[in-house]
């Protein structure tokens, strides 16, 4: 993904209770959009506040996005919304890893970004937020009908307690 949103912040100038808040333009928007492949993407805004102690920064806030993808199923144009709160860790990177080296995250490192120890891309992360918030699979209102008339089965109906009720259903009628 291309640095389409970068605000970055020079870790030096950043004081703690400051108050950041980020709204994309629309060649931005044009850019994010094509990169996380919707349709359009009508709004990014982002509120965060950011208290930094010694090389670390935190940013809490809330990212809003109003966007438009296409079904998986129709291809018709979805409508949705991204309104998530965010509580991020930016921390001085690992620079002696080597590109193929494995490292094990637990659940408090998930909101964790690195950084260079100059400079923090708030902006990056807005956007890699709202990547996380947008439904991986959209279906349109007729997603439905379309994949019934293509033959394939719901998920009710392929499940093996359907198979099995079918089953009991021939041997109650004796077939």
């Amino acid at each position: 993904m291309s640095a389409c949103f970068s605000h970055e912040l020079r870790l030096d100038q950043i004081r703690s209770g400051e108050r950041i808040d980020l709204s994309a333009s629309d060649s931005e928007r044009e850019a994010i959009a094509r990169d996380l492949g919707l349709v359009s993407l009508t709004k990014l805004d982002a509120h965060a506040m950011l208290e930094r102690t010694g090389e670390d920064v935190r940013a809490t806030g809330r990212v809003q996005a109003a966007l438009k993808q296409a079904c998986v199923v129709t291809g018709a144009t979805v409508a949705a919304h991204v309104d998530e709160p965010f509580d991020l860790r930016f921390v001085p990177g690992a620079h002696d890893l080597a590109a193929d080296s494995e490292i094990e995250l637990g659940a408090e490192d998930c909101d964790v970004v690195f950084h260079d120890g100059a400079v923090i891309d708030l902006g990056q992360a807005v956007v890699d937020t709202v990547a996380l918030g947008i439904d991986p699979f959209p279906r349109s209102a007729g997603a439905d009908a379309a994949l019934k008339e293509a033959g394939i089965m719901t998920e009710a109906e392929a499940s093996p307690f359907a198979a099995l009720a079918a089953l009991k259903g021939k041997l109650d009628s004796g077939d």
